[in-house]
Parts: C-alpha cells; sequence; structure tokens
C-alpha cells in the first residue's frame, strides 16, 4: 500500500539528490519481516545506478537469509546525518527510503558484479581490493551476496537552521 509523505515540505522527489544522499552513504538500515515479525539490520551496500540495484554481502547463513527466503519483500533507509540543530530542538538531515524485493545471488558472474559495486561504493582507491575477487577463496565461497531491485525510492531532508 503505497503511502504519502504528510510533511510535503520536506519531501525529496530530485532524482539527482537522492542519488547524492546514496553515492554519500556508506550503510543502509535494511528492513525484513516474516510471520508478522519485523527485523532490521545494518549493512554496507554498493548502489548500481544503471539497474537500479543495491548490492550487500553477508554470511551465507542466519535469520537474514532466512527471512529474505520467506519473503522477499525489503525496505531500506539510508540517512546522511547533518547534525543536531543546538538551539532548535531540531535535527537536520536527508534521507532516501527504498522498498523492493531482496533477492539472493548464486550466478558467479553476477556475484562478481555485487561485489565489485560494494567496492566502488565503498573504497577511495578500489584497485587493491578489486584484486582479491577470487571465487576460490574460502572466505568468498562462504559469503553470500544478495541484492535489492528498487521498486519504489521517496527522499526527505531537513535542513540546517541558520
Amino acid at each position: 500500500m503505497p503511502f504519502h509523505m504528510r510533511r510535503q515540505d520536506r519531501e525529496v522527489t530530485d532524482k539527482k539528490k537522492m542519488m547524492e544522499i546514496i553515492k554519500k552513504g556508506k550503510y543502509a538500515v535494511i528492513a525484513l519481516c516474516s510471520d508478522n515479525d519485523p527485523y532490521i539490520v545494518t549493512l554496507n551496500y554498493g548502489f548500481d545506478e544503471l539497474t537500479n540495484t543495491f548490492y550487500f554481502h553477508g554470511a551465507d547463513k542466519g535469520q537474514k537469509i532466512d527471512l529474505i527466503k520467506a519473503n522477499p519483500n525489503a525496505s531500506l533507509m539510508i540517512i546522511e546525518d547533518l547534525g543536531y540543530q543546538y538551539g532548535h530542538c531540531s535535527h537536520a538531515y536527508r534521507s532516501v527510503v527504498c522498498r523492493g524485493k531482496m533477492t539472493l545471488i548464486d550466478h558467479p558472474e553476477e556475484r562478481v558484479h555485487g561485489i565489485e559495486v560494494m567496492i566502488h561504493q565503498l573504497e577511495p582507491r578500489p584497485e587493491g581490493q578489486l584484486a582479491r575477487i577470487r571465487d576460490t577463496d574460502v572466505i568468498w565461497r562462504r559469503t553470500q551476496i544478495f541484492k535489492l531491485a528498487v521498486e519504489s525510492m521517496t527522499g526527505k531532508e531537513r535542513p540546517e537552521i541558520e
């Protein structure tokens, strides 16, 4: 069910501004749910703007994986913290919320693509880390790559008070 933004004066509709927030970010809070039992987890991500897809990595077993298998519907939030506004009892921020389907990735080529997207997002000099990506590494084989294909995206901001 789509929701509307109550404070439309704070809504960010400019796709370029939402991409700035996503590109600056390093982690997202992911919301998953199964059988009316909510679960959130904070994960590093990489965003592929061409396919409108977030990529993540983590252990190949555990609650997060079980929940994704049970219910692929997920949402995520990225927050750019602009700081508490002293003397105004307010906090400045920009945020993006995305909804979509979470998918576990098993295909080797897409796994490599996903981790490459993440490394480019997170590393200031990605070359060294990119050279370490090999399916023969034990850690790599035990790492689950998964993605969220974005179906909807909204943004919100509260600018700094001058």
